[in-house]
């Protein structure tokens, strides 16, 4: 493995880009999820679905040193489990994983967005916002305008220090008494209702995407994803200490598409809840732009690698568009049509396959990437386990999410078999 001294990304600049990722639109929309499944253990739920993410940290970190590539996670799996129907469905499945995140970002914002419409039409100009916003960013992508781009580091700061102001205010006003272990649910749903809300965390794989750019790899990955991980749990399990303390939990179910800006209320008055609002306007936005360009390439880095038509590999106006518009379409019909649990649980799960297998990867190759290869097993059987517990609360609560979860996954191997079988062996298969 080489130094790379003379990298454009730092220390500072890789854990800004795992933290914008985790602290995206993420916390803003499934804070009061949370909370309806966890009540007053919501902080432990954050704080073991933070250990999940935590533990497959280790496995990108040495997976970003041995192979740097701005392929990230793609990469990984082709390197793990070969150029094969495997790795090229897990791969389809991580690229409709992420239109489901874009669909989570897109109904945050429309949720957020509708509280400032008269009481009665929130439903209406929710759905909206939805469509509005993802049409629009998409408009910008195309245009090539990078308004919300080219100001995401100042965003990431904002939405970063309301969240802090949020903490350190509303810290001295909690009841002890909504967080007491009578208002707990049982283990398991405990366990289920982190795993849920995962997707919250699935951003600090974005450090591997710049692993070629950054200084000194072999230190900085690593530090910058442990860095960015512990932070992020930090700073969720204490949100989610002062909403659970500030508010009811009839109140944050009441409230639960927009639970954060109604937790600002009791200390900051109205005030506070249109800053959060705010907030989580820019956030979901500038999460939304950031996915959405991302999946777009993403689909081009798959295609690359000949998992999906060429087609996707070839650019216009030298931007991947087909791919941008594909995913632009799927997410504004998934984000109006599925509920705020469904979204969540769909690309929680999603995810926690991924990062299973990423593991897994991780243990085929240890010799390869230096790695002690029983923690990457270890946290496989981690993911996978809070894959089952997160599958068994779906099953006893909506089991028509397990319906629509099953047919993503066939969807992904289904496509990838299909495209292979028309496409026939590449050279570097025979």
């Amino acid at each position: 493995m080489s130094s790379n001294s003379k990298g454009s990304i730092g220390f500072r600049e890789a854990v800004s880009i795992g933290v914008g990722g985790m602290v995206g639109g993420g916390i803003f929309a499934v804070l009061g999820l949370a909370v309806g499944l966890s009540g007053g253990g919501t902080p432990i739920s954050f704080a073991i679905a933070g250990l999940v993410a935590l533990v497959t940290a280790y496995s990108y970190a040495k997976l970003s040193v041995a192979f740097p590539s701005r392929g990230g996670t793609v990469a990984f799996l082709v390197q793990g489990f070969g150029n094969g129907l495997f790795a090229g469905g897990l791969n389809i499945l991580l690229w409709i994983s992420y239109i489901v995140m874009l669909s989570l970002y897109a109904f945050a914002f429309g949720s957020y967005g509708a509280t400032f419409f008269p009481a009665g039409m929130e439903a209406f100009w929710k759905h909206v916002l939805i469509t509005g916003s993802i049409a629009g960013i998409t408009a910008l992508n195309v245009l090539g305008a990078g308004i919300i781009g080219r100001a995401e580091d100042l965003i990431v700061g904002i939405k970063v220090a309301i969240l802090l102001f949020f903490i350190a205010v509303g810290i001295w006003g909690i009841s002890v008494q909504n967080l007491a272990l009578s208002t707990w649910p049982p283990p398991v749903r405990l366990v289920a209702g982190g795993m849920i809300i995962f997707v919250a965390y699935e951003g600090f794989e974005l450090i591997a995407n710049t692993a070629q750019d950054v200084r000194i790899p072999e230190t900085t990955l690593p530090r910058a994803y442990y860095t960015s991980v512990l932070g992020v749990i930090l700073l969720y399990v204490l949100i989610a200490v002062v909403t659970v303390g500030s508010l009811s939990l009839d109140t944050i179910a009441g409230a639960r598409d927009y639970a954060l800006a109604e937790a600002a209320k009791p200390f900051l008055g109205q005030a506070g809840f249109v800053l959060i609002v705010v907030a989580a306007l820019l956030s979901t936005a500038s999460a939304i732009n950031a996915t959405l360009y991302g999946s777009a390439r993403f689909s081009y880095s798959i295609a690359k690698y000949g998992e999906l038509p060429e087609q996707l590999e070839q650019k216009i106006w030298n931007k991947p568009l087909e791919g941008l518009f594909i995913t632009a379409a799927v997410t504004i019909v998934i984000a109006n049509l599925l509920d705020l649990s469904s979204i969540s649980t769909i690309g929680s799960a999603g995810f926690l396959l991924i990062f299973a297998m990423v593991n897994w990867a991780n243990v085929r190759l240890s010799q390869r990437t230096e790695s002690r290869w029983y923690i990457s097993a270890v946290a496989c059987g981690t993911c996978l386990g809070a894959l089952v517990a997160l599958i068994w609360e779906a099953f006893t609560t909506a089991p028509h999410t397990l319906l629509v979860l099953g047919g993503m996954i066939a969807l992904s191997f289904a496509i990838e078999l299909t495209y292979r079988t028309i496409r026939g062996p590449l050279a570097s298969e025979i």
